[in-house]
């Protein structure tokens, strides 16, 4: 089979299934190198390169030309982030969105990582209201994916 027709198929069958209800996680550089481990697992395998070869994960890239999962993951969170703010009902994504649980002591340790946290650290607290407008919503959402782009590296 040729390489386009793979990455076809791994665009439009494999990345989906893999990351179906991405939207809703809450990013973390572990669920992130789990997510790119087996994609360049995934990848080698397309190519036929075993990890014995010592290739390159960049060289790899170039050959299979298949879009990156964290990327993909990344602008799918932005885009329901976005749906999410635009609500104009109560709906329960809304409420729990903004839900903050009062009662009982908090655990040990360091705070659970929050699904808003990541949209938060790029926007402000104000991103909800920033959602609103669709156009710069759009444009800021390359700073949001180059953000996790950066914590790869």
């Amino acid at each position: 089979m040729p390489i386009s027709l793979k990455r076809q198929v791994n665009d439009q069958c494999v990345l989906p299934t893999m990351t179906y209800g991405c939207q809703t996680w809450s990013l973390t550089k572990a669920t992130t190198q789990k997510l790119r481990v087996a994609q360049r697992a995934m990848e080698r395998k397309i190519l036929g390169i075993k990890l014995a070869d010592r290739v390159k994960c960049s060289e790899i890239r170039k050959r299979t030309q298949i879009q990156d999962i964290v990327d993909f993951v990344a602008k799918q969170k932005w885009k329901w982030a976005g749906q999410v703010a635009r609500l104009k009902d109560n709906r329960w994504t809304l409420r729990v969105t903004e839900w903050q649980p009062r009662n009982g002591k908090r655990s040990r340790g360091r705070q659970v990582r929050r699904w808003r946290d990541d949209i938060v650290k790029t926007k402000g607290n104000t991103w909800s209201r920033d959602a609103r407008d669709r156009d710069e919503w759009r444009r800021d959402a390359e700073g949001y994916v180059l953000q996790w782009m950066d914590r790869a590296s």
